[in-house]
């Protein structure tokens, strides 16, 4: 079975009504609402920071090695925090967690902004950040509980809405903090967070009718499909897939070649004769030209029985873009490779579509996420950091693209068992039952 059964969609079952097939979004506004509210949210306190941390360490004493850490919090954050959503939502469901977590983000950001050492401002910058590594893991099973018919479309949105979140702060941040100081620039971001929580405290405590509208979507959900036994209708052991191992290994070489990218491309450039006005706008078009693909890369993996086509053209991409940058001097050609580049990271966006495109709940999405988001931001938090030293010790960037090289190879392979048309619930160890 290559992706979710049609059984389990509203529109192609029997009890839905033709009324509904015509309005697909009827009852859902609201939680799509929530859904690209959340996702904008997920990135805020990492992109709003770094284009006035100068500023931010003129009026609190933020040590080279401090300033250092925030750039390593935040990987660290989402695996962790990330693989605690399974255990939560389970508790509490998903709803409440993600609430919670918007919440817990918007207070780390509200009480970061008022810090004045350097300790207290390195602690809820961790605690807002923690709050988007739920919300990271969280997204993607609530797209497969309300949108299990627009699965493609639905991931699509809130991964374009997730590159804004990188992309907007920056430009909006250095004018907010040069008109009204930078502890507003960055605590007023903690707006969006609370009100993304507002469409999914709505929700949660929406009325009997408005309830009745999402009926024909909920009790033609997966977890109310006929044919699903008690396997398929609450977690195993995630770790024990090789699906999951796949899909992670996907992720988290792809998010390296992603951080390395953002973290180090200006230098390279620069190292290659380019003037850093330039090399800056070249990290932005980096950014960008990867935003179209985050649209159609979800749509296509929903109309593929695998693919693994798809990572085998943005391997493909990355690998013509690094022979390009490796070593040449700054020219025309340049700017083919960076472009090249930023295409073939679209692997990124083809993790989270398979997440619920590869299972059949969502607690096996849940399950799968936190599984997949915990182990790959791990994963990536190595890439930055390996790569600098690689560039103290030889002075040259070829030992990083080596390794970058290397990487593509294994993307390649752990895709194998990820683009496979199985389903995590199919593929997992049941838990053991107590008693």
């Amino acid at each position: 079975m290559d992706r979710q059964d049609s059984s389990s969609t509203p529109d192609s079952t029997p009890d839905s009504t033709p009324d509904d097939a015509h309005r697909p979004w009827k009852g859902r506004f609201v939680v799509l609402a929530g859904i690209v509210l959340a996702a904008f949210n997920l990135r805020i306190a990492v992109a709003s920071v770094s284009p006035i941390l100068d500023v931010v360490r003129t009026d609190i004493d933020l040590s080279d090695q401090v300033a250092g850490l925030l750039g390593t919090v935040p990987v660290i954050a989402f695996a962790v925090f990330g693989s605690l959503v399974p255990v939560l939502s389970r508790r509490f469901g998903l709803e409440p967690t993600l609430v919670a977590a918007l919440v817990v983000s918007s207070v780390g950001e509200i009480l970061r902004s008022l810090s004045s050492t350097a300790p207290s401002f390195l602690v809820w910058t961790a605690v807002a950040l923690a709050g988007m590594g739920m919300g990271n893991v969280l997204l993607p099973p609530l797209v497969k509980r309300y949108f299990p018919d627009r699965i493609g479309a639905v991931t699509a949105v809130y991964t374009v809405t997730l590159s804004l979140s990188t992309a907007i702060p920056p430009l909006l941040v250095v004018g907010i903090a040069s008109s009204l100081g930078w502890r507003p620039a960055l605590g007023g971001w903690a707006l969006v967070g609370l009100l993304a929580a507002v469409p999914w405290t709505v929700v949660i405590a929406r009325s009997a009718r408005a309830r009745a509208e999402l009926a024909s979507v909920l009790e033609h959900s997966p977890e109310h499909t006929v044919g699903l036994d008690g396997r398929h209708r609450h977690e195993g052991r995630a770790w024990r897939s090789p699906l999951a191992w796949g899909i992670a290994g996907m992720f988290g070489l792809n998010s390296v070649n992603t951080y390395v990218m953002f973290a180090w491309l200006p230098h390279v450039l620069i190292d290659s004769g380019m003037s850093e006005p330039v090399a800056a706008s070249a990290l932005a078009l980096y950014a960008f030209v990867g935003m179209p693909m985050s649209i159609v890369t979800p749509l296509l993996a929903a109309r593929m029985r695998n693919p693994y086509l798809l990572v085998v053209l943005f391997v493909a991409m990355l690998a013509v873009g690094y022979a390009g940058l490796m070593g040449a001097q700054a020219g025309p050609a340049t700017w083919v490779w960076v472009v090249l580049a930023g295409l073939g990271a679209s692997t990124f966006p083809l993790g989270l579509a398979l997440i619920n495109l590869r299972s059949r709940t969502s607690a096996g999405a849940v399950a799968l996420s936190g599984f997949v988001q915990g182990v790959g931001y791990l994963i990536a938090g190595a890439g930055p950091l390996t790569a600098g030293i690689l560039y103290g010790r030889s002075g040259t960037w070829d030992s990083t693209f080596v390794v970058l090289f290397g990487t593509l190879v294994v993307i390649l392979v752990a895709a194998v068992a990820g683009c496979r048309p199985v389903m995590i619930e199919d593929t997992w160890a049941p838990r053991a039952r107590r008693g």
